[in-house]
């Protein structure tokens, strides 16, 4: 998959193409569940289970011809199949039910009849006489069934009770590899049902209600969750979405390409300014993940060697070292050596305009230039004593600040209180603070 987006700048290698890895894994291939029918039970068992279960004379004088036609050498399936609504006319009991269920679901399996065993599966469930683990396995087999029927509300609804089941079995995939199955797995199948249908809203809303409480009770969230809904919101151009699964995954699964993805996806799905993509691209240095050589060039870009001239030339520096940039690059090495050549005098002029902000007269501009600069020199306990200040001022572009003071923060090693500050952050930079939160919280784990 390839993310793209145009900069506005003029020159037109900036394009940011980004790849992403949005593999969900193998696919399933339905397995055949095996019928719950008395025969497959242990003779032990089964023997208890007859010598309590309660048959009329009049069940057993129609469920018997039926149960013989099946044992026969060749069996004829039609008249079978034709003694069963006469069979159904007896049943009053629920070991009756669950008899004549499992009849007709043995039957069905025989005859390749569908609807003859989803009425016998029904029945067998409405009984009350199975324990969990057959009633999960039911249950799926009806989903399996009703999704090959395209009866998608059924299909859900089967599921469902395979989940209250708690129902768990191994499944064998294309690959020829084996998965275990249980309730997670069944609830990504439901929103493959939502999604297969063309409810991305829908399947989408349901995997995130998934995830957000899964996170509340302090779970572990199912990759396969998170990267069924990214895979799908990106697809479908479903930006707010896209943006959303994105921090989950870092959220959850917080790798270099995790995050190299997220950044990007949060880049593209916003229209921001130069302001915000630097404040985001900030983070992929703090995260040492830019992508490729592009990602890093528009940071260098954004930044811009004639305003911040000491930190182009430490991203740049940085870039080369880590084999991310080319050293051969003739836009990096051009605004290197434009960068490299402010650096003195505008380090010192820093005490001169530490002094200005500090000033009781400062206003808010100058007290938003000198957290600015810096910062952008790595100097962030002097940038967070004049954001702090700026926030107390009239004029004051809050969210940008408060952006700003959150990195200083951060770069301080005061994660929880960078959190806090990110979590302030409000309007169109409310994506990037939270991509920067998150990390923020990640790093005071370490």
């Amino acid at each position: 998959m390839i993310f793209t987006r145009l900069n506005r700048a003029s020159r037109p290698t900036s394009a940011l193409a980004m790849a992403i890895a949005l593999a969900a894994g193998g696919m399933l291939t339905a397995t055949a569940i095996e019928a719950p029918a008395h025969a497959q039970r242990d003779k032990k068992k089964k023997k208890e289970k007859e010598q309590k279960a309660e048959y009329s004379k009049e069940f057993l004088a129609a469920y018997t011809p039926i149960s013989e036609i099946q044992k026969a050498e060749a069996p004829d399936y039609a008249q079978a199949k034709s003694l069963i609504p006469a069979m159904l006319a007896t049943v009053k009991s629920d070991d009756e039910k669950n008899a004549a269920g499992g009849l007709m679901f043995n039957l069905a399996n025989d005859m390749g009849d569908d609807e003859l065993q989803l009425q016998g599966i029904a029945m067998m469930i409405e009984s009350g006489k199975l324990d969990a683990a057959t009633q999960g396995q039911l249950s799926f087999a009806a989903y399996q069934t009703y999704r090959d029927m395209n009866d998608v509300a059924n299909a859900r609804a089967s599921l469902e009770n395979a989940i209250a089941a708690n129902y768990s079995f191994t499944a064998t995939m294309t690959d020829g590899s084996t998965q275990q199955f249980g309730p997670d797995r069944m609830r990504w199948l439901i929103s493959d049902l939502y999604f297969d249908q063309g409810n991305y809203a829908e399947g989408l809303n349901y995997l995130s209600d998934l995830i957000e409480a899964r996170k509340a009770e302090g779970g572990v969230v199912p990759e396969m969750w998170v990267r069924q809904g990214l895979g799908q919101a990106y697809e479908n151009n479903l930006t707010r979405d896209a943006i959303k699964y994105a921090a989950f995954l870092v959220e959850s699964y917080p790798t270099d390409v995790a995050w190299g993805d997220a950044v990007i996806i949060t880049l593209n799905g916003n229209n921001y300014q130069n302001p915000e993509v630097l404040d985001l691209l900030r983070l992929s240095r703090r995260t040492g993940v830019y992508n490729d050589q592009r990602v890093l060039s528009e940071y260098v870009e954004v930044l811009d060697p004639r305003r911040y001239p000491g930190e182009v030339v430490a991203v740049i520096d940085e870039g080369f070292a880590s084999g991310v940039a080319d050293k051969t690059d003739p836009y990096l090495i051009e605004t290197r050596s434009e960068a490299a050549g402010r650096i003195a005098g505008d380090k010192a002029d820093l005490p001169n305009l530490a002094r200005e902000a500090r000033s009781p007269s400062a206003d808010v501009k100058t007290l938003v230039v000198a957290g600015d600069t810096f910062l952008s020199y790595d100097q962030p306990a002097e940038a967070e004593e004049f954001y702090t200040k700026a926030l107390t001022m009239t004029g004051v572009e809050t969210p940008m600040v408060l952006t700003r003071l959150g990195i200083a923060q951060y770069d301080q090693g005061k994660y929880a209180e960078a959190v806090e500050t990110f979590g302030k952050v409000e309007g169109a930079r409310r994506d990037l603070a939270n991509l920067w939160a998150i990390h923020a919280a990640q790093k005071g784990a370490m």
